[in-house]
């Protein structure tokens, strides 16, 4: 097997609480250590996550830092991709931790498949040790709650997908179709999977290939995650001209049925009636799901996880149709930059 080399890029921002532990995975990979570069760009932090980079760059010749004045992830990846020098280039997140084999699986597979970006499955785990946070791990890994996000509840075979997470990409998928757009705060991974199949690409995510993600540890953080998620999907979506996914349009089908039997049953009553129906369906899937999962990993759980779906359906489907009126009706994108927004820590 010919053995590329490969640009392993890491942007970050205040992950004090995970870098460290992310960067150990990386450089613990099977994947033979000469051929491998590791660049890690900081956007800014204001905890010891710069000092911590820069120790790591000190004691590891393949790790290189690199400064993100802008802070945000998209500015972060592109500033790393201009400086990347490998055939291949493996986009990875400071939440996450790696398998020893997480680097050769994705070599294998995409020299073995014709295809451009190859991922795998992610492993939602707690942010900590609280109820409410493993509760939002178990909410992101299901499906009542992301939907046929593949990459989050799994497969059993290799499939082509719309996008995966922390992809490995051929360096010429670059070359042809651009950078990472810095309009999209969020969901950039997204919006350049979908620019690279409209381009003729093919993404393939293998059940093999598995990292560990640290979801989010509180509830205020889950909903700014999942507002900042619809918001940017609908410019995701206007940017590439059409809406691709049924999952994205659920939650936001879901809130503007319940606005518009609200508007109704002020003049109708059967619209009231509607509107009850309704939300007393969305509360009963709502609360199977929830009590399915609890019976599980614990019956104190199920509260936190009803609480949980409701946030996330919620707060990404209101933003999903804020995003819309802003870049389909407003065209907001179209005349300045989007403004740069806080990332959840």
């Amino acid at each position: 097997m010919i053995v590329p080399f490969i640009s392993i890029i890491i942007p970050c921002r205040n992950e004090e609480n995970y870098i460290s532990r992310c960067l150990d995975s990386v450089l613990a990979q099977d994947y033979p250590g000469d051929r491998v570069e590791i660049l890690v760009a900081d956007g800014m932090s204001t905890d010891n996550t710069k000092k911590a980079l820069l120790d790591y760059a000190k004691h590891h010749p393949s790790v290189r830092y690199f400064e993100n004045p802008k802070k945000i992830v998209t500015m972060g990846l592109n500033i790393l991709i201009k400086e990347a020098k490998g055939e291949l280039i493996l986009r990875m997140d400071a939440h996450n931790e790696f398998p020893i084999d997480y680097v050769s699986k994705c070599v294998k597979y995409i020299q073995e498949h014709n295809v451009d970006n190859v991922g795998g499955v992610i492993v939602t785990l707690p942010g900590n040790k609280t109820l409410s946070a493993k509760a939002i791990a178990l909410a992101m890994s299901s499906t009542f709650g992301v939907g046929n996000s593949y990459f989050r509840t799994g497969v059993k075979v290799p499939r082509l997908v719309d996008t995966v997470p922390f992809g490995c990409y051929r360096r010429e998928v670059f070359d042809k179709i651009g950078l990472f757009d810095e309009d999209m705060v969020r969901s950039q991974d997204a919006e350049f999977n979908l620019r690279l199949i409209k381009n003729g690409g093919k993404i393939l995510l293998a059940p093999d290939i598995v990292s560990y993600y640290y979801a989010r540890n509180s509830f205020i953080k889950l909903i700014t995650m999942y507002a900042q998620y619809g918001y940017f999907k609908a410019l995701s979506a206007a940017k590439i001209g059409k809406i691709i996914g049924i999952r994205q349009m659920v939650p936001a089908l879901f809130i503007s049925s319940l606005w518009l039997l609200i508007l109704g049953a002020i003049f109708l009553r059967p619209f009231a009636w509607l509107l009850v129906f309704e939300m007393a369906l969305y509360l009963a899937a709502n609360l199977f799901f929830s009590l399915k999962i609890s019976l599980k990993n614990g019956p104190i759980l199920l509260p936190f996880l009803v609480w949980c779906f409701i946030l996330i359906h919620f707060s990404f489907g209101y933003n999903y149709l804020r995003g819309i009126f802003d870049f389909w009706i407003l065209k907001k994108h179209l005349r300045h930059k989007i403004a740069d927004l806080p990332l959840t820590r």
